[in-house]
């Protein structure tokens, strides 16, 4: 557990932020794999079955996540004001929370699998691979949010490392299961969500027995968890907005996705695996504001609002620097990083396209969720869920429809950066406001 209270600032994030950094590394690693087997021995069939799951999947786990975060929101600022025992009640009352919703997600979204896909227009010759592995996926959502909650109980406490090892054991299994089981066994995509399942779940186990034997905060048992009413309706309060802000850009996703996959398996394949090369440039993006979250989270508690400014201000130094970096990469070499996951030349010149029109707006989409990470340190979520809402919903789904009629999915492409563009403006301009100060919970 670390004490963001004290110290350097710009230091005390990036060391924060690293092991975040190092961990998403390998978890899209895994993810980048994924794609590479898939696309090279499967075809792209099954690697656009693969695309067309993820945004469905993350529609599904957006809402329960939202309010997970408002938990750990909670226990950052809790932790900040040294009020332990509280600190124990959110942890307890969040891994009760997440583990009965997602029996329940699990339980919808492999019921409705099928429904889900044909609402989205998915080709008929991409559906059985695509309701294979997401059903499969689905099938592991216990371990999938066990996992993910023990991480974020820890970032909470100021503690980045520990997550990073449990998330390297993950993706070296992962890695080597996908192997297995497609170049060994000859198992279709499926096998694919079953190596994640997995590995997950090797991961979540090894880290109860970890925490149960080092953390007296933290203590995964069954029998001693009690849920706090109180700190749960806080966790609602704050969670909720960034629930449904989860939940609507999850629904933009979705949106997106059924009007790519009105272009074909080509497109669709392009679209996938460019999002999967563009996850390495949003994961700084993520991580920077996830230890900002972090960071203001304890400031607050601890009412020390001036290092939240500074916070701010070095994580968008930092952020900046290393995205326009990941900028020029892509687009001097996106043809060539195409190639590694398909042989496919249509396939090729679509992603390529595609990184070349929205990478060099990646600073704004990295500003946008770095202002945001401030917001959310602070409790304040509803507002941040609003302004989501309007440059998604008002400005790139209106955009994205009316583009692509004109311009192909070349029109897709053009509506994304506008709608960065748009919610990067709106965030710094309710930033400036002041009135995030207000929402802290420990008080």
């Amino acid at each position: 557990m670390q004490d963001l209270t004290k110290g350097k600032v710009g230091s005390l994030i990036l060391k924060f932020a690293i092991p975040l950094l190092i961990g998403n590394v390998f978890q899209q690693l895994y993810n980048i794999v994924d794609s590479l087997v898939v696309g090279n021995f499967l075809g792209k069939d099954a690697l656009a079955a693969v695309g067309a799951s993820f945004p469905v999947i993350f529609a599904l786990i957006s809402l329960i996540i939202g309010i997970a975060t408002g938990t750990t929101i909670i226990i950052a600022q809790y932790f900040g004001a040294r009020d332990y025992e509280n600190v124990k009640r959110a942890i307890d009352t969040m891994y009760i929370f997440t583990f009965g919703a997602s029996i329940f997600v699990s339980a919808l979204g492999i019921y409705f699998t099928e429904d889900i896909f044909r609402l989205l227009q998915l080709p008929e010759d991409i559906m059985p691979e695509a309701i294979s592995y997401l059903r499969v996926y689905l099938a592991g959502m216990v371990v999938f949010f066990g996992f993910n909650g023990n991480s974020a109980v820890l970032r909470g406490l100021g503690d980045s490392k520990t997550p990073l090892y449990f998330l390297i054991v993950a993706s070296i299994l992962n890695i080597a299961l996908d192997l297995l089981f497609i170049l060994v066994f000859g198992w279709g995509v499926a096998s694919v969500a079953l190596a994640t399942v997995i590995s997950q779940g090797v991961a979540f186990v090894s880290a109860i027995i970890y925490l149960n034997r080092n953390h007296s905060i933290i203590q995964f048992s069954l029998t001693k968890w009690s849920f706090d009413r109180k700190i749960f309706a806080k966790s609602i309060r704050i969670g909720l907005p960034s629930g449904f802000q989860h939940t609507f850009v999850a629904l933009g996703m979705m949106a997106l996705m059924g009007l790519v996959n009105t272009f074909g398996t080509n497109v669709i394949a392009a679209y996938s695996v460019a999002q999967r090369i563009e996850s390495l440039a949003m994961m700084f993006a993520f991580n920077f504001a996830m230890a900002l979250t972090s960071f203001t989270g304890q400031n607050i508690g601890a009412g020390k609002y001036d290092r939240v400014k500074t916070g701010l201000r070095s994580t968008l130094v930092m952020g900046s620097m290393i995205t326009i970096g990941i900028t020029t990469i892509y687009i001097l070499f996106g043809n060539q990083i195409m190639e590694l996951f398909t042989p496919d030349a249509d396939v090729i010149t679509t992603g390529t396209r595609y990184l070349n029109i929205v990478s060099p707006f990646y600073i704004a989409f990295t500003a946008m969720f770095i202002i945001g990470g401030v917001m959310r340190g602070a409790g304040d979520t509803l507002i941040p869920m609003f302004l989501t809402l309007f440059s998604l919903w008002v400005v790139r789904i209106p955009l994205a429809f009316i583009l692509s009629a004109r311009m192909g999915e070349t029109g897709i492409w053009w509506s994304i950066p506008i709608g960065w563009m748009s919610g990067m403006l709106l965030s710094w301009f309710y930033y400036l406001t002041g009135k995030w100060k207000s929402k802290g919970v420990t008080s």
